[in-house]
């Protein structure tokens, strides 16, 4: 129900050692510079709202259109100095060129391009920066699905950890000698130093009270990340009724009423579903029911397949509305400021922090989560050395693909 791919199927990817070590398998979806980023258009089907299928011949003319209004918001972007939202942009590009403006169902196919950008970053296209939306570096490789999920990266580097499950945390206190982590119920953890790594929708939120108070400058950089959400509706068929392709599309008048269904069976095996939204439409769906979310997925199944039967079991993520998470990853809002994700995870004392919204280039994935992760981690156990006075100890952790696979314990080993 949450992440799903490895973005850079490659050995310069920070996971690729511990996915080739636990044999994990890999589905590619895209090669590189894929404009639908997670997804080639090379196996898909789309249909209308009235579920009649739209010619492939179609979305590709469109598709080529799609990339040429992107490109043109490269002008944009260099005729204004102040920043604007990459829908802006495109407003501007279209109204300069009329010509690349669609009609009909070439409109709709349009806004479901749109959509699976705003996918990408979890957020509706009026709040994606013009500035920033093309300037992430995207590893080499493509993109693959992780076929038994990141569950077993998550068992063997937790393995001889003392993890403490259900520990929510209320309160840190840090100084330059000790760090306390207080818990609900009064449970009190006392060590030389802490590693923030909580979501940074949980930031943004105040959950956590920190004493002495967190500096205006690191509240402000948390206050100038963009947080999105994108969630999941798993659907689980006795039986395939559906075309043997990577990913069913729904075009509409507008990219929030777009549609995207992944094919889990050509990947697995197994005859799933899984519904995606993204953005406004995300934080939506979790006002209803999972039942009615279901239901509203299979009502457009149903256009799309009348012989579709009922699904046997299915599931629902609310990112946006869970507590542990109130979002799903970081994104760059318009006009934010260029040092702000370095601010982030700058260090306070002996307070460090990691996660995927600390990743300068990598925000919003896995590989950036577990970089940023073990490069606080080595900032951690320098601090603490140097206190002893044992930096003689220091073990650097390299980050990059020179390392070999005998080396990448030191990535999982403990202070």
């Amino acid at each position: 129900m949450g992440a799903s791919w490895l973005h850079g199927v490659c050995n310069e990817n920070p996971l690729a050692p511990i996915i080739r070590s636990l044999g994990l398998t890999l589905y590619r979806t895209s090669g590189d510079d894929s404009v639908l980023y997670d997804h080639d258009l090379e196996s898909y089907t789309l249909f209308d709202m009235d579920g009649h299928q739209v010619p492939q011949r179609l979305v590709k003319e469109v598709g080529d259109i799609f990339k040429k209004i992107l490109k043109e918001t490269e002008r944009v972007r260099d005729a204004h100095a102040d920043d604007m939202s990459i829908l802006q942009a495109i407003g501007l590009v279209l109204d300069k060129h009329p010509e690349l403006r669609q009609e009909g169902l070439a409109y709709e196919v349009l806004q479901w391009y749109i959509c699976r950008m705003e996918a990408w970053f979890a957020v509706d296209a009026d709040m994606i920066s013009l500035k920033t939306w093309d300037q992430e570096h995207v590893l080499s490789g493509g993109h693959g699905l992780m076929v038994q999920g990141y569950d077993h990266i998550i068992k063997a580097l937790a393995k001889d950890i003392d993890i403490r499950l259900n520990h929510r945390v209320t309160k840190i206190c840090y100084g330059s000698n000790k760090a306390m982590v207080m818990v609900e119920g009064g449970r009190n953890f006392v060590a030389d130093a802490a590693i923030v790594t909580v979501p940074i929708g949980v930031l943004k939120a105040n959950l956590i009270q920190f004493e002495p108070k967190l500096p205006k400058w690191k509240v402000a950089s948390i206050s100038d990340i963009g947080v999105g959400s994108e969630n999941k509706v798993a659907l689980q068929f006795d039986k395939v009724f559906w075309p043997n392709v990577e990913f069913l599309g729904i075009v509409a008048p507008t990219s929030y009423a777009c549609g995207y269904f992944l094919n889990l069976h050509k990947a697995t095996g197994h005859p799933v579903l899984v519904y995606m939204a993204a953005g406004r439409f995300a934080y939506d769906l979790e006002k209803l029911s999972d039942e009615s979310s279901a239901n509203f997925v299979m009502l457009q199944l149903k256009k799309m397949f009348p012989d579709a039967t009922e699904p046997v079991r299915y599931l629902v993520s609310r990112w946006g509305t869970d507590p542990n998470s109130l979002g799903c990853y970081a994104h760059d809002v318009v006009g934010k400021p260029e040092d702000v994700y370095e601010r982030l995870g700058a260090p306070l004392g002996n307070l460090f922090f990691g996660g995927e919204a600390v990743s300068m280039e990598h925000q919003g994935s896995v590989h950036g989560a577990y970089s940023a992760g073990v490069m606080a981690a080595v900032n951690c156990q320098r601090h603490v050395l140097g206190k002893l006075g044992r930096l003689d100890k220091l073990q650097l952790l390299p980050l990059r693909s020179e390392i070999v696979e005998a080396a990448f314990p030191l990535q999982i080993s403990r202070m």
